[in-house]
């Protein structure tokens, strides 16, 4: 790998480090490019006694885009460091994340749908499930966020753990690749999910996606600084993607959010 855009730092609550380990580590596995995506602050969240520890908070985001812009200008030459976030698609508050996204310099996003709906009262999308119903939501709703044009790439793509049946699957599955394409989004095979022996990535996902010729791209997903380089995990990627004939890309064009 030369690019990873998929990087947490210790804001989101659940990840370990700041900017500058990561990038540290990025450069000691030979990175040109890191892009830092942590989990975006929603600020419905600061009145709701359920608010989970899982994405910074607002107030947390001013801070997190001055450390990853100062880092840029400190290994500019050395490496480029990108400004993003890893950003849910929430059609009754997606409109206020872009202003607040726009007004801190954010230059990108990627699409990580963990919650279905608005995410309050809904359901997270890597439970087991076997409603074709819940599955056909989660593709409509992430084809609509692709359809914005703002999003640079699909994280884990194949998150929702659906159990039923194959042919259900497939189809679903097939109209999101298809969504990806005529987006020409890429779909990122998700290191972290290989590292931690989770249930994505799942290679029924990928058998379709290579059949639509998606276009695909590792990310590291890393939480920890020493995930930016997890070889072993990148060569299972690889078999994979060899093994499928789908189409790797090294790097891929950021879709700004800025006006």
């Amino acid at each position: 790998m030369i690019a990873n855009y998929h990087t947490h730092t210790y804001r989101c609550g659940h990840a370990e480090g700041d900017e500058r380990e990561y990038t540290e580590a990025a450069l000691q596995a030979g990175l040109q490019i890191l892009g830092f995506s942590d989990h975006t602050p929603y600020d419905f969240f600061d009145s709701d006694p359920r608010n989970r520890p899982m994405r910074m908070k607002p107030e947390e985001l001013p801070g997190y885009a001055a450390s990853v812009r100062a880092l840029a200008d400190k290994y500019r030459g050395r490496m480029e460091i990108r400004l993003g976030v890893e950003a849910e698609y929430y059609p009754k508050y997606f409109p206020r994340l872009l202003e607040l996204l726009r007004e801190n310099g954010v230059e990108y996003m990627i699409l990580g749908q963990h919650y279905l709906g608005n995410e309050i009262g809904d359901i997270y999308s890597g439970r087991p499930c076997s409603d074709r119903k819940e599955l056909a939501r989660y593709v409509s709703q992430t084809a609509e966020a692709l359809e914005t044009g703002l999003f640079t790439y699909f994280a884990h793509p194949d998150l929702f753990h659906f159990t039923g049946s194959d042919q259900v699957y497939k189809e679903e599955m097939r109209r999101l690749c298809r969504a990806a394409k005529q987006t020409q989004t890429p779909l990122e095979i998700n290191l972290l999910g290989l590292r931690d022996g989770r249930h994505y990535p799942d290679e029924r996902f990928w058998r379709i996606a290579a059949e639509e010729e998606s276009s695909v791209i590792l990310g590291c997903d890393a939480h920890e600084p020493r995930h930016v380089s997890d070889p072993e995990s990148e060569k299972k990627a690889l078999r994979m993607v060899n093994e499928l004939g789908l189409t790797l890309l090294d790097r891929v064009t950021l879709r700004p959010i800025l006006k």
